[in-house]
């Protein structure tokens, strides 16, 4: 008797998009100063070239989704510029990359991402004024970004949504205290119902990221993972030997759990991007 043994056929998903790596710790392994609270909206001022190169950088090591300098070109960071400087960040991204890539304009909590009992009640106010700004700049859609506070997160999408796509992206910290895994797919269905056409997790260990990912998954909506390259609380991983690799061998399980959209955040760079592209299996018209 012939016996047939059924083995489980494993879920067709297509393969990620990949987003670009960190700005400001790349910037910092420069030698560049980040004060707050302009941050990398500083080095836009003072140093274009710099952040072009670094935009230029990862499209050359296979990101094909990029995300502006904006993360604090807004009043609070640098109060009237607010408006020169988005738009100055915006395009050079825009020119630093080729035309076929998208470009997605950074739009972050309106105070401090590990404070989230500070943010605003106007908060939406907010983020409908640098939404605007970044829209009017050009951008392709919008990456509302590293926000831990829920409530705020939804205010910001709904600010943001536009003529393009608005992505959101939850942070349950370097220590995992701000959101728990539970927490998190609770808030990351709040924003895809509030118009966020993909949910990513970010700022966290790379090793923890399939705790906070695997709910997200189990939602069924589109998600996203562009975790930290270092240890929480520890420095980064930007040029240390291997690390890129190892952080790329984790994006396998990332992308085998359905990851549509896979980057890094703070400690990587663009060896880590390159490392991605080279392990995970991503035909040559997705990178």
């Amino acid at each position: 008797m012939v016996r047939w043994i059924l083995r489980p056929v494993p879920r067709v998903t297509p393969p990620p998009r990949i987003l670009d790596g960190a700005l400001g710790t790349v910037l910092e392994a420069e030698g560049y100063r980040l004060d707050e609270p302009a941050w990398s909206a500083r080095v836009v001022r003072e140093a274009p070239e710099a952040v072009a190169a670094i935009h230029r950088a990862y499209a050359e090591a296979g990101a094909t989704v990029h995300t502006t300098a904006t993360f604090r070109t807004t009043p609070w960071g640098v109060g009237a510029e607010a408006d020169r400087l988005t738009h100055a960040a915006v395009r050079l991204c825009r020119d630093a990359v080729p035309p076929d890539h998208t470009v997605l304009g950074s739009l972050a909590p309106v105070f401090d991402c590990w404070a989230p009992d500070a943010s605003p009640a106007d908060a939406a106010q907010h983020h409908a004024a640098q939404a605007g700004r970044l829209w009017a700049a050009g951008v392709d859609g919008i990456l509302v970004e590293t926000f831990a506070h829920v409530d705020e997160a939804e205010a910001a999408v709904r600010a943001a949504l536009g003529p393009g796509p608005v992505w959101c992206a939850l942070t349950p910290g370097f220590d995992g205290r701000l959101l728990s895994p539970a927490e998190l797919a609770h808030g990351a269905r709040r924003v895809h119902e509030a118009g966020a056409a993909c949910v990513l997790v970010n700022c966290l260990p790379a090793a923890q990221a399939l705790d906070w990912i695997a709910p997200v998954a189990a939602l069924g909506i589109p998600w996203g993972v562009y975790p930290n390259g270092g240890p929480p609380g520890g420095p980064t991983a930007h040029g240390t030997p291997g690390a890129a690799h190892r952080f790329a061998a984790l994006a396998q399980a990332w992308s085998a759990t359905g990851a549509s959209v896979i980057g890094g955040c703070c400690g990587t760079g663009p060896e880590h991007i390159r490392a991605i592209v080279e392990t995970v299996s991503i035909p040559s018209d997705r990178r």
